[in-house]
């Protein structure tokens, strides 16, 4: 069975005493559970208080947002693998529509960066989804295959297995909208296939895909209560603890025994 995987994408949020408040309730609140894995992915500044703060949890670890492909060199304004490792970094989101949009990053660039996150022993979030008008000309499952068979070009089945895919449409992020369950299934049931297209059907069957479109507690079990929706990528809900606890809770129930 794959354990469900929640994050916190914090983005360009939280001061170090933010961050610490934060961490503080949340595991007064949820504590460590090992049915779920929970990643916590501050801001670069924030990233040493952090670590130091979940040094004693097992199930809790630390992502980054971003990553350059590169171990080091003249790249002002870059942080690289072998820099993150040293922060105890776990996890890095590479992809994620922000930066497709706003940074200009393409499939091929995503590649280089979750290949050499595997070279580093960092464990990448690779984000894919479709835009509202790709989403209205009937193009979805064209732009997920694109975007998932670039961004996982070379990767081998062990690669693969440690690569965690979050889908997030575009359309639902920040917007109040939010895929309905029997979208967000559709979808993923989708990404699993084109998996099986790129390795095989057992290694599809083991990669967790998230979905990362507006997770809110209220929506989170029904989404997660999906056979392919492994967990969830959280944006703004992941500022407030205790809404992050909740989305948490809703994750424990889903993998409670019947």
């Amino acid at each position: 069975m794959r354990k469900k995987i929640i994050a916190a994408n914090w983005k360009m949020n939280m001061t170090q005493d933010e961050a610490e408040a934060f961490i503080t309730t949340l595991l007064r609140e949820i504590g460590d559970p090992d049915e779920v894995e929970m990643v916590i992915i501050p801001p670069f500044t924030a990233i040493p208080k952090v670590s130091e703060l979940l040094t004693q949890t097992q199930n809790v670890k630390v992502g980054a947002q971003n990553m350059h492909w590169e171990r080091g060199g003249a790249f002002t304004g870059e942080i690289s693998p072998a820099l993150l490792r040293d922060l105890f970094v776990r996890y890095v989101v590479l992809g994620h529509s922000e930066r497709r949009a706003l940074f200009g990053e393409t499939d091929e660039i995503v590649n280089r960066k979750v290949r050499a996150a595997h070279e580093a022993v960092l464990r990448p979030i690779v984000c894919i989804g479709e835009t509202l008008e790709q989403r209205e000309k009937g193009s979805v499952e064209k732009i997920l295959s694109l975007q998932l068979h670039g961004s996982l070009a070379d990767l081998g089945p062990k690669e693969l297995q440690e690569t965690v895919i979050a889908y997030e449409p575009v359309w639902a992020i920040g917007t109040g909208q939010t895929a309905t369950a029997a979208q967000a299934q559709e979808a993923h049931a989708f990404i699993r296939h084109g998996l099986s297209k790129i390795c095989d059907q057992a290694t599809a069957e083991k990669v967790r895909i998230q979905y990362g479109g507006s997770v809110k507690p209220d929506n989170a079990r029904e989404l997660m209560s999906q056979p392919d929706i492994d967990g969830a990528l959280v944006g703004g809900a992941s500022l407030d603890p205790r809404s992050f606890s909740h989305i948490i809770r809703a994750a424990l129930e889903e993998e409670a025994p019947i």
